[in-house]
């Protein structure tokens, strides 16, 4: 007999919240030891058969089928600062190409079974066993009316490029809370009939993004920090029934042409305009906050907005740059789970200043998320640095500059070595650095300046800005 009423929502909430401070070892006792499982097998099939006592299935249906519940089991890591993120999206059920395109949100088999969800987030340590990896959160989630309003449209995106016969161009940057990531390898095996396009899609699964999981484990855990704004509680008039996209169109498209001296007369607003995040600070005055604030959808959605200045033959003044990494995470991380290839799936905001003489003049704001073969061409630069520090390749040559200084030369590939990307410093001075797992062949340093991948000009001006 099970220990909990599956015919109540409350006794099944209840249930799940004994676990927390506990182990899956100490939650279920001697019956799972019983069963050999130690350390192998899947955190969440572990969780369903010995805590929740139900059989592993992949039915339509949510887990508790009588209440309308989906359990959702997800890794946590903690940070330098001690808080807790999410280390991954939540993946929540597979896209049927062959089905979904026949469905509408609110009747679709993917809202029957995501609308209420049940999380229990644990902490992930790569030297424990599954069974022994600590339970920090667990709590019933609903989503809020206007994070359900932003949900079905991205739910809409995914289906209208299944019907449009591109499932096979779907990428996590088409949408902003739900995604629709990779499931399965990436060999011949996962690829899938579609049926508008003779081509085969990789198989994908709807998927909440990790920025929008990021949300939920602050509102479960009451530990939301910053000072935030939202979108949608701006002006009705203004908001009603539109789209984040449309939103923004809306802010920024009266002020196209207008120099920043204007903008900011009409705006009524005083930044420094000598302060290294003046355009930052300038983009969220057009969008109506204050330059502390940060924008909630934004944050959700991990939307990367990046303020290019625009020379006079518009190239960018300067290539778009990343995080720096680290080099010895780097190495231990597989391009599947980098952090390179999720900023690359990003959904990114661009906003275009065009330089004229002295001026500065809006240009464009635009939305663009990367097609997969650009992805694709940007991970050989990720390649190749990879394979560069694992083998203490790093320094070319060092030679001396004007001044009489010592300027070092790396391997690391250049933006005339790729279309797309390519690695250089991005460090305050020589003395920013981060230890290399590998000394370097050339010069024996076992620390090196700070890098980071870079977006090449080149590229942003003729695939972005220009099309």
């Amino acid at each position: 007999m099970k220990k909990y009423d599956d015919t109540s929502k409350a006794s099944i909430i209840d249930f799940a919240k004994k676990l927390r401070g506990q182990t899956l070892r100490e939650a279920c006792g001697k019956e799972i030891e019983a069963h050999g499982i130690q350390g192998k097998g899947n955190f969440g099939q572990i969780l369903e058969k010995y805590y929740f006592e139900y059989p592993i299935n992949s039915k339509a249906e949510p887990d508790f089928p009588k209440v309308g519940i989906e359990l959702k089991s997800s890794p946590l890591k903690v940070l330098k600062n001690d808080q807790v993120r999410a280390k991954e999206r939540v993946v929540l059920s597979i896209i049927d190409y062959l089905k979904v395109h026949e469905e509408h949100f609110e009747t679709s088999s993917f809202w029957q079974k995501n609308s209420h969800l049940l999380f229990v987030f644990y902490l992930h340590s790569k030297d424990e066993y599954l069974l022994d990896y600590l339970i920090k959160l667990v709590d019933d989630w609903e989503y809020s009316a206007d994070d359900k309003r932003v949900i079905r449209h991205d739910w809409e995106i995914i289906n209208q490029k299944i019907k449009d016969g591109k499932a096979h161009e779907l990428s996590e940057g088409d949408t902003f809370y739900l995604g629709a990531c990779t499931k399965g390898s990436t060999a011949m095996k996962s690829l899938r009939v579609q049926p508008f396009n003779d081509e085969k899609a990789k198989q994908r699964a709807y998927s909440l993004k990790p920025g929008y999981v990021n949300h939920i484990i602050a509102k479960i855990a009451q530990a939301e920090t910053g000072v935030y704004g939202k979108l949608f509680e701006q002006p009705a008039v203004l908001c009603a029934n539109l789209s984040i996209e449309e939103i923004v169109n809306l802010h920024f498209k009266p002020f196209y042409g207008m120099d920043v001296d204007n903008i900011l007369k009409k705006l009524n607003v005083k930044p420094n305009k000598n302060a290294k995040n003046f355009l930052a600070s300038l983009t969220k005055a057009i969008l109506g906050f204050e330059s502390n604030q940060e924008i909630e959808e934004f944050v959700k959605a991990d939307v990367q907005v990046k303020t290019i200045r625009l020379q006079e033959n518009t190239l960018p003044k300067e290539s778009v740059s990343f995080p720096c990494f680290e080099y010895r995470s780097l190495i231990e991380t597989d391009w599947e789970d980098s952090e390179f290839k999720s900023i690359l799936e990003s959904k990114f905001l661009f906003i275009f200043y065009q330089i004229e003489g002295k001026k500065l003049f809006l240009k464009e704001a635009k939305f663009w998320n990367m097609p997969n073969a650009d992805i694709l061409e940007a991970k050989q630069v990720w390649d190749v640095t990879v394979k560069n520090i694992k083998t203490g390749k790093i320094v070319k040559e060092v030679t001396k500059t004007k001044a009489g200084k010592k300027k070092r030369h790396t391997y690391f590939p250049k933006s005339k070595h790729n279309r797309i990307s390519h690695v250089r410093p991005h460090a305050k001075n020589s003395h920013d650095t981060f230890d290399l797992p590998v000394a370097d062949n050339k010069t024996g340093v076992t620390e090196y300046t700070k890098h980071c991948f870079w977006l090449n000009n080149r590229y942003v001006r003729d695939e972005i800005c220009l099309k």
